[in-house]
């Protein structure tokens, strides 16, 4: 199957913008990709979108950027799939690898986690109007209903495994809505767990790193990591500091904090890192290394998905499965508001967002570019005194 140039181009633009807007995390791009691709160009609908994000969050890596991936083959193919995941990662690469160059010189966190707070009060307002839309889709039933509320007692009240919570939605709705064909025998589908040789080739014990040793290290990361962004640190403290003592707890920390304030993946943390590690080289390696795993994920899942969907068992576990991620996506939307709004000048935000979203349906562009010059403005005002 060929796709024209003209489309090859729409998905980069639309993927730069994106990734060049994109703050707050999976469950705000998860936001922006609703609002961009479904609600406005209308390149799929929403139940596709929901089966997108049930199955990235199956799949080892960032699911937002999975997703992105994924709608990039969807519309253009696997030349689009290439082109949406690079254009959706390269912004936030280079801004991060920016700030990693100003942060070795000055070893200090630059202002702008300051400037953006004006940010995040926009992106809760854009995670929860997703959340609104996608629920009309994902609750589409009793059994999908009771996986949805499920899910966020279990994530939210007793703190369990995302994982575990999305596999448990999607087994109750199968056989909720499947039990009577028991008896006829269950067709058991086996998920494809893919496990990567190479990653026990480099042991990754140098005390000094070189940028090899930086791409082997993120590599075993990408493809092993499940949870996305939020889970980033659990994974990287074990290994950067406690094992091979490559950086500070205090440099990742770092890391991540300028991984969560700046667009884009929060994986790019990784850029930031492996410019610390081993310089320009070592920034590319730990970028590569941390998302290549995510596209050899997603070219698998668009061959076997779609027949499995054909399938009643399955295509019943993946509206759990759908269920259990909106559910997921409420908790994520919960805490990062209780977190926020926590003062006079980010509800303002939120409240004038809000108002500007629902009545004239503004590009959520210039949303963030607004909450963005009332951070600058409210930083500068915070320095005169």
């Amino acid at each position: 199957m060929s796709y024209s140039r003209d489309r090859l181009t729409e998905v980069a633009a639309v993927f730069l913008k994106l990734g060049t807007i994109g703050f707050g995390g999976p469950a705000a791009h998860i936001a922006m990709l609703e609002s961009e691709i479904v609600a406005r160009r209308k390149w799929i609908d929403r139940s596709q979108f929901l089966d997108l994000i049930g199955l990235t969050n199956l799949i080892p890596g960032p699911s937002s950027t999975q997703v992105a991936i994924y709608i990039g083959y969807l519309r253009a193919g696997w030349w689009g799939l290439i082109i949406a995941g690079i254009c959706f990662i390269l912004p936030a690469m280079a801004i991060v690898w920016a700030l990693a160059i100003g942060y070795e010189r000055t070893r200090e966190l630059p202002q702008i986690i300051a400037i953006f707070a004006g940010i995040v009060p926009v992106v809760v307002v854009l995670t929860l109007q997703a959340t609104l839309k996608l629920g009309r889709s994902a609750l589409k039933n009793i059994p999908t209903g009771a996986a949805g509320v499920s899910a966020i007692f279990g994530l939210g009240y007793l703190n369990l495994n995302t994982l575990l919570v999305l596999f448990l939605a999607g087994f109750g709705v199968m056989l909720w809505q499947n039990w009577r064909g028991w008896k006829r025998g269950l067709s058991v589908i086996w998920l494809p767990r893919i496990e990567l040789p190479i990653l026990a080739i480099f042991p990754v014990i140098a005390s000094h790193p070189a940028w090899l040793d930086v791409f082997a290290m993120f590599l075993k990361i990408g493809a092993t990591i499940y949870g996305g962004g939020y889970v980033l640190l659990a994974f990287l403290q074990p290994e950067l500091v406690d094992r091979t003592h490559w950086l500070t707890s205090q440099q990742l920390l770092d890391a991540i904090a300028i991984g969560q304030v700046t667009p884009g993946p929060l994986f790019t943390t990784a850029t930031f890192i492996g410019y610390l590690l081993a310089g320009h080289a070592g920034a590319v390696a730990a970028t590569i290394g941390i998302f290549l795993p995510s596209f050899g994920f997603v070219a698998l899942v668009t061959i076997w998905a779609p027949k499995l969907r054909q399938s009643r068992w399955f295509s019943s576990w993946l509206d759990g499965v759908n269920a259990g991620a909106w559910g997921a996506i409420v908790v994520v939307a919960y805490r990062l508001g209780a977190s926020t709004l926590t003062d006079w000048q980010t509800i303002s935000i939120a409240a004038i967002a809000s108002g500007l979203l629902w009545k004239w349906r503004l590009d959520p562009i210039w949303l963030v570019l607004g909450g963005a010059t009332i951070g600058i403005m409210g930083q500068l005002a915070r320095s005169h005194h």
